[in-house]
């Protein structure tokens, strides 16, 4: 993959197909349909209310498809049982959001472990290294009271990167930052998405920060 274009040949790790979507009666999106490639970013844009969360969500496999259906790495997801799909999840995709919902208790290292917990397969070293990579090192064993807002949310990136997911979702993780913060939040997930060969989507009302990536739109 070079600048942002799918590597020919390969299958899509993440796949939308003919989604639509509905609250009632108010229709958020029809007909969408798009794939992600090993270490892509994309965008999806759109004003408040449009969506863009919805999609994630359904991307994710933590809402119910009502139309269409959601591939990860070919395999659709629209007929998993939760606990078969919540484990397919927990190696396939990583989630960030726009706040970065840390367990107070833990430290920074411990947070970024949980998803080790989880998947049974906890690697310190790979922690401290993750922690390294978003300039968190020497703060490793602090609780996430001690760190600012955009350390914290380098903090949940480093996490949801844990289990070398397939595919990151991202929904407006910056949206609780200032602007140097969300500059230096959006770049580290831009670089370790193709260090790691993670493809990423990306949820933002913020054009300005994403220019130049490809769009999904919205609304």
């Amino acid at each position: 993959m070079r600048n942002g274009l799918p590597i020919a040949g390969n299958t899509p790790v993440l796949e939308a197909l003919e989604l639509g979507f509905r609250y009632g009666e108010v229709e958020l999106f029809w007909g969408l349909s798009f794939t992600l490639q090993r270490a892509q970013a994309r965008v999806v844009l759109g004003p408040s209310g449009s969506g863009k969360t919805t999609l994630l969500h359904l991307l994710a496999g933590l809402l119910r498809i009502q139309v269409g259906d959601v591939r990860w790495e070919g395999r659709s997801i629209r007929q998993e049982g939760e606990e078969k799909l919540a484990q397919r999840r927990l190696h396939t995709i990583g989630l960030v959001f726009q706040h970065h919902y840390l367990q107070p208790e833990l430290t920074a290292l411990e947070n970024v472990l949980v998803p080790g917990y989880l998947a049974d397969r906890v690697d310190i070293g790979w922690g401290l290294e993750l922690l390294e990579r978003v300039g968190l090192g020497e703060r490793a064993h602090l609780l996430p009271k001690a760190l600012s807002g955009g350390e914290r949310q380098r903090v949940a990136l480093a996490r949801a990167l844990y289990n070398r997911p397939k595919v990151l979702l991202a929904d407006e993780p910056t949206g609780s930052l200032d602007r140097r913060n969300a500059e230096r939040v959006m770049a580290l997930m831009l670089s370790l998405s193709q260090e790691l060969g993670t493809a990423l989507l990306l949820a933002t009302h913020d054009e300005h920060l994403v220019a130049g990536l490809p769009e999904i739109r919205l609304g």
